[in-house]
């Protein structure tokens, strides 16, 4: 009894400062994610005030929040415009992969961590965060710009790549032989191929099958599949994460309208919940030994993905400042990052205080780039005014007064 009181204490006060915190951080005008890791970090192990009561149970949130936040995702695409997103952009996420997996991966061979922190960093450093740029786009007005369909086909190729990317990473971290890691790598594929293909020809059915005109009837159905999928495609060594993605793409049309509706409070309380438990398995000690590191990664990270933006923008035939608007744009680094890190601090535990770091620094950088990168380019692209030809004052008055009459 005396422990369940202590842990309704805990979670109560939890959730009460994450509150104020993302109230905070919404009057400044940044990502709450910043304010949420250093929540963590101060109620973990070797924080001010560490938790012990209601972990497991944050620990258990901390799950449903990275499954809430891929089903959110995978509601905002059909399985159509993943498709055409395939299609036209894959140029571009191929050069996002090399200009910003790779600096990730050199650092972990650098440091002496080994090939499989590399792979983990790697995608540490490559994957944008989706919920900041999107909530960056909307703040500063831009999701009508031409530029803004350029930057989410990359952020819908990293999504879908990392159908691909998390099963190898989970093989790799699980110790996994060679051929166990290319059955799973096959399941992973033939999974995501299935289910792409089901919504594409099927997914009006799907969504009927789903679909209810009770609100609370389609929340349980929603949530009740998204957690069930989840759970099977880890049994088959698939991340639960992609498992929920592939979930929110089979749903299209008023049911993920209706679902995320239903759905994005939860995602908000559940990711906010993450966030703080990322911080809370991270001993603020670790991290001064990382912060140069993070600190290096960070700024020529920040640098490479201007460049994937403006490279992709140049491709869609986007002026010189929307190429740099859309670079700047994908800057911010945020949930993918720490989902990753969280998979691989049991392999490599230093990475968990290195992505901690360069995720701080990089949500913060993000939405300053998306909004500093315009002014910057109108001054770069300014031209100097030619100089109007020498006229007499006399004959400059002569011709305004025959103009004028």
């Amino acid at each position: 009894m005396h422990n369940t009181t202590a842990m309704l204490i805990e979670l109560g006060a939890v959730i009460l400062g994450l509150g104020i915190l993302g109230r905070l951080a919404g009057r400044v005008g940044f990502s709450p994610i910043p304010l949420y890791l250093l929540a963590g970090l101060a109620f973990g192990h070797g924080g001010i005030l560490p938790l012990q009561a209601s972990e497991e149970f944050i620990a258990t949130g901390a799950e449903i929040g990275v499954i809430l936040l891929l089903l959110l995702l995978g509601l905002e695409y059909s399985a159509s415009e993943l498709v055409t997103n395939l299609k036209t952009q894959y140029p571009s996420g191929a050069v996002d992969f090399v200009l910003n997996a790779v600096p990730g991966a050199a650092a972990a061979l650098i440091l002496g961590w080994g090939p499989v922190a590399a792979v983990a960093l790697a995608g540490v450093t490559w994957i944008s965060s989706s919920g900041v740029i999107a909530k960056v786009l909307g703040d500063l007005g831009r999701l009508g710009n031409r530029e803004t369909p350029v930057v989410l086909g990359v952020l819908v190729i990293e999504d879908l790549a990392m159908a691909v990317y998390l099963p190898i990473l989970t093989a790799l971290l699980a110790g996994v032989s060679l051929a166990g890691g290319t059955i799973t790598l096959l399941i992973s594929l033939g999974t995501v191929g299935a289910v792409l293909y089901l919504a594409l020809r099927h997914g009006r059915l799907i969504s009927k099958a789903v679909s209810s005109d009770n609100a609370e009837m389609l929340l349980l159905v929603v949530l009740g599949l998204t957690l069930l999928v989840a759970g099977i495609a880890q049994e088959l060594q698939v991340s639960a994460a992609v498992g929920a993605f592939l979930v929110g793409i089979a749903l299209s049309g008023e049911v993920a309208e209706g679902a995320s509706n239903l759905l994005t409070p939860l995602r908000d309380l559940f990711a906010a919940v993450f966030f703080v438990f990322f911080g809370l398995s991270t001993d603020p000690a670790d991290i001064p030994p990382v912060l140069v590191p993070a600190l290096i990664l960070a700024v020529v990270t920040a640098l490479t993905k201007i460049a994937t933006g403006w490279y992709a923008a140049r491709r869609a035939g986007i002026g010189t400042r929307g190429r740099w608007r859309a670079g700047g744009t994908l800057v911010a680094r945020g949930e993918f990052s720490i989902v990753i890190a969280g998979l691989a601090v049991g392999v490599e535990p230093r990475i968990g205080p290195l992505a901690t770091a360069y995720v701080l620094i990089l949500v913060i950088i993000g939405p300053l780039a998306a909004r500093w990168t315009d002014p910057l380019a109108r001054l770069l692209t300014r031209r100097p005014a030619s100089p109007a030809p020498a006229a007499a004052p006399e004959a400059e008055r002569a011709d305004a007064v025959h103009t004028a009459t």
